[in-house]
């Protein structure tokens, strides 16, 4: 599952790149000229925009379940394990505590 949600996180950056790109070349065309450039620069940021929105969902859709999955596992092991987790817990705030009282 992470091979998957690095492949759409990376292509999801490579989609908002080339949406900027094509936002970037709209604005310019827009400047200085009219007519069918600037409806191909459009139709461009459109389809871009569209595709990126898709993916985004889609992202979501993943890191939402992963979240799902670890939060699922996490209460399992907690409720399997309590003290376990206790003394992780205590562990924890103990070294926090000496963190903190060095500070001062």
């Amino acid at each position: 599952m992470n091979d998957t949600v690095s492949q759409n996180t990376d292509k999801l950056v490579q989609d908002l790149r080339t949406l900027v790109a094509d936002a970037e070349d709209l604005v310019k065309a827009t400047a200085a000229e009219t007519g069918e450039r600037i409806k191909g620069a459009r139709a461009r940021l459109e389809d871009n925009l569209r595709v990126a929105r898709a993916r985004l969902t889609d992202v979501e859709q993943v890191l939402n379940e992963k979240a799902r999955v670890a939060a699922a596992a996490t209460d399992r092991f907690a409720h399997e394990n309590p003290w376990k987790v206790a003394g992780i817990a205590a562990g924890l705030g103990l070294l926090l505590g000496l963190l903190i009282g060095r500070r001062d």
